[in-house]
């Protein structure tokens, strides 16, 4: 049986509709974001900056002259400040701003001061994805509404998602917080603050990016 030529143009949009969503959605993964990944596999965060611990905020070790830290203490922003660092690209960090609360003053500074640093404020989390594939060190940044109560701050890294897994998940992170991971889904990393991210990018994560110069 022939299809009307309507039909078969319907079926062939539906079919390439299908095919271009379980293709990656945000480009190829260049030699700097190779070299992005990389330099994120090697930091070491997975045995660093451990969560209730007092650490060296720079190397993210033990810091031998205080005792151990309560069980909430967290260290995503100075786990973020130090890989910046090494990257030669200033974010706020100690002694500008103690480790206390420091990933709320960091999303407040960078969308007041960053600018003046080289960051840019990036339109969406497909953005964002796609500048980490790039090779830019992208960070994901969520201030709490309560002042008193800390935030949460992770760096995107290269991923080959579909569109669809990253409405879902989010863009792919390396992260100290609760569990330090390597890879995990913004949606995950943020998982216990609540309204950070939303599927589909309704939540209130902010996305910042600055140009790397890999050697």
């Amino acid at each position: 049986m022939r299809l009307p030529g309507l039909a078969v143009g319907l079926l062939l949009f539906g079919l390439g509709s299908s095919a271009s969503l379980a293709q990656p959605c945000c480009g190829p993964i260049t030699p700097g974001g190779k070299r992005l990944e990389q330099f994120l596999d090697g930091s070491g965060v997975e045995h660093l900056w451990q969560a209730g611990v007092h650490i060296i905020w720079d190397t993210g070790e033990p810091d031998p002259g205080r005792p151990a830290g309560r069980p909430s203490s967290t260290h995503c922003s100075a786990f973020v400040a130090a890989m910046a660092k090494r990257l030669n690209i200033y974010v706020l960090r100690p002694p500008d701003h103690g480790q206390t609360l420091l990933a709320n003053a960091q999303m407040g500074w960078l969308g007041r001061d960053g600018g003046r640093y080289g960051w840019r404020e990036l339109r969406s989390y497909v953005e964002a994805q796609k500048a980490a594939n790039r090779g830019e060190l992208v960070l994901e940044a969520f201030e709490n509404p309560n002042p008193h109560r800390p935030g949460h701050i992770a760096i995107v890294r290269p991923s080959l998602k579909t569109r669809a897994m990253l409405d879902a998940q989010g863009p792919e992170e390396t992260q100290a917080g609760d569990i330090n991971l390597l890879h995990i889904d913004t949606a995950d990393g943020f998982l216990h603050h609540r309204g950070a991210w939303v599927p589909g990018g309704g939540g209130a994560i902010r996305y910042y990016a600055h140009t790397v110069r890999w050697p």
